[in-house]
């Protein structure tokens, strides 16, 4: 596997019982990409990327994360990796501060690097004026800006982003990728899962994933190419169809 990738996966299988949640998925992210994982509810993304966080161990095939091994050590992937999920993972009854200063903390950043850190987070997110607010007061899109400045508090260069826009309206999803491609240019590779068409094409290559596979995989532009669409949601529709006539 490439040292040059920052998450490459070969073969990466997951089973829960009789049940292949996962089946030999095979990709390659390089350092600074922003990369989709599109699918819809039940199609393998969530337990990929699980997997790659090291919270979930593969049953077979093999993975790498920042170069560390998703079997092997996960504890050092855990150390140079950011994750959030679309439950956000905030505490409701903290104030935004509180919580800035909790995930702080956890991802053990210095006690003289916090606060510097938490200016960064509070200006990202447009928060400086609401910092001792309860976080529970918060609309979901400013919860969805503060989740993703907690989980990158440690500066870590490869984020998980679990469908992260999911339950915001589409101005605070928009502003949200505007997010997005800032860390991108300022280096970070980010892993972003979802299951919003329209998100597909910002991302500058995704991986269709159906049944636990991926069925289809590079650019946006080259994949409306290759099946003469026009949009993604076209490309979507086509390629599940073409699984979805295949298993009947």
């Amino acid at each position: 596997m490439s040292s040059a990738s920052a998450v490459e996966t070969l073969d990466l299988v997951k089973r829960f019982g009789d049940f292949v949640a996962v089946d030999r998925v095979s990709i390659a992210i390089a350092r600074g990409e922003i990369f989709g994982f599109l699918g819809p509810n039940g199609a393998g993304k969530s337990t990929t990327i699980r997997m790659l966080c090291g919270l979930l161990t593969p049953t077979s095939g093999r993975a790498t994360v920042g170069g560390f091994d998703v079997a092997t050590q996960s504890e050092a992937i855990k150390r140079n990796i950011g994750y959030m999920s679309q439950k956000f993972s905030l505490y409701d009854d903290l104030e935004v501060e509180e919580n800035i200063d909790f995930f702080g903390g956890i991802y053990g950043v210095r006690k003289q690097r916090l606060q510097e850190r938490k200016d960064y987070v509070l200006r990202m997110a447009g928060l400086e004026d609401r910092r001792h607010s309860m976080t529970r007061e918060l609309a979901g899109g400013w919860k969805q800006r503060l989740a993703l400045g907690c989980a990158i508090l440690h500066e870590p260069p490869i984020l998980f982003l679990d469908e992260p826009t999911s339950g915001v309206d589409p101005i605070a999803r928009r502003n949200f990728w505007d997010l997005i491609y800032r860390l991108s240019e300022a280096g970070h590779t980010v892993f972003v899962s979802t299951h919003y068409m329209d998100e597909a094409e910002y991302c500058r290559r995704l991986a269709l994933m159906y049944g636990g596979r991926v069925i289809a995989l590079g650019r946006p532009d080259e994949l409306k190419r290759e099946l003469g669409l026009r949009s993604m949601e076209d490309v979507f529709v086509e390629l599940i169809g073409r699984e979805e006539r295949r298993a009947s």
